[in-house]
């Protein structure tokens, strides 16, 4: 008895000698799983930078998207004062001024080209005499105008610096309501900002705000400033150009408007090949057809635009159009609204005889109309 418990005490003195060596020199080793299976031991990312964002986080969109958007600073002349001047909006964000001083607005653009090509909205530029450009990195340049288009209150502005930026240009057509997006400028001119929200609705039109209307509605928050900014998807590619908010205040009150990447894309092209966005018109004055007028002309159809007005000598009147047609469809595709009518007819390609199909005394007609080019349309006062 006495030789076992002298082994078992000199085993335990062991035993004691071995764990206390391995507490003090190699503690990790005596790590075990905790009760719940999870790892004790805890791991930190790497140095480099995550390579994907966390659940819920939106960083890797916002730190992509990011570089690509810009402040836009405009500096006018007194001649082109003195409206701003006398609109309580300009003084309630900018203050009282002297007549005498130069006007000074801000906004947002985005990088678009590496050639240095940057979308912006048309009522950030269209009275500015000098146009600075301060990249997210520090740099600042001036920009060239390179030409706007104020049906879709769209700009193109240019500068020249190395190593540019460049935003990747989504498909806004595959936007569905409900979808996350991010919408980064400089509101204010208190720096760049990023806020999140969710598409709202999709096709808004008849605001009164643009010619051509098809905005993205989102309550990501858009406040002065961040006019011409980029509204971005959950990978940090562009899907429209912030340019207007529905606001009782002056801020965000969660009613945002975006113009579709797929219009921008289209006046990007027609300005940087031909300096303006050329547009088919046909001199008419088209009505939705509702089931009042429907019932005043007796029109016995559900569909279709109705012609209220047409230009004299215009394109529609050369053609035999007379006010109280229905649109039917314009090259073989149906027309159901006013904005259906604009979109197909601004398609046309001017001086191309183009098949119109209309309704005139309920019996089905057809008519070669040959489009003009679209006059080039005043800004409309937001």
């Amino acid at each position: 008895m006495r030789r076992l418990w002298l082994l078992f005490s000199q085993t335990v003195t062991v035993l004691v000698a071995v764990w206390f060596v391995l507490i003090t020199l190699k503690p990790e080793w005596l790590q075990r799983p905790s009760l719940w299976g999870a790892d004790v031991q805890v791991l930190q990312a790497p140095t480099a930078g995550p390579t994907s964002s966390s659940a819920g986080s939106l960083s890797l969109a916002a730190k992509r998207a990011s570089p690509s958007v810009v402040s836009i600073n405009t500096a006018s002349r007194k001649s082109n004062r003195a409206d701003k001047l006398r609109d309580p909006w300009f003084k309630y964000f900018f203050g009282d001024q002297d007549e005498d001083s130069s006007n000074v607005g801000l906004g947002s653009g985005v990088i678009v080209s590496a050639d240095g090509y940057i979308l912006t909205n048309n009522h950030v530029v269209e009275t500015a005499d000098e146009i600075t450009v301060v990249l997210n990195d520090g740099r600042r340049t001036q920009a060239r105008l390179v030409g706007t288009d104020p049906d879709t209150d769209l700009a193109v502005l240019k500068i020249k610096l190395d190593n540019l930026p460049v935003m990747v240009m989504s498909n806004s057509d595959q936007l569905q309501v409900g979808d996350i997006v991010l919408a980064i400028g400089n509101p204010f001119g208190v720096g760049q900002t990023v806020t999140s929200g969710i598409v709202s609705a999709l096709g808004r039109n008849q605001l009164g705000i643009n010619t051509f209307e098809n905005f993205i509605q989102t309550d990501a928050a858009i406040n002065p400033g961040n006019s011409g900014g980029a509204l971005v998807d959950v990978q940090g590619n562009l899907l429209g150009i912030n340019t207007a908010i529905y606001s009782r205040s002056g801020g965000s009150m969660g009613i945002g408007f975006a113009i579709p990447v797929s219009t921008a894309r289209q006046v990007l092209e027609g300005i940087v090949k031909d300096g303006q966005v050329v547009r088919g018109w046909i001199g008419v004055e088209p009505t939705e057809l509702t089931p009042e007028i429907s019932k005043t002309f007796n029109v016995q159809t559900g569909s279709g635009v109705i012609i209220t007005g047409v230009l004299q000598s215009g394109p529609a009147a050369r053609a035999g159009v007379v006010p109280g047609d229905v649109l039917l469809a314009v090259e073989g595709q149906p027309v159901k609204t006013v904005a259906e009518l604009l979109a197909k007819v601004s398609a046309l390609k001017p001086g191309r005889p183009a098949r119109l199909k209309f309704l005139r005394k309920n019996e089905e007609i057809e008519f070669a109309v040959t489009p003009a080019q679209r006059p080039r349309a005043k800004s409309a006062p937001r």
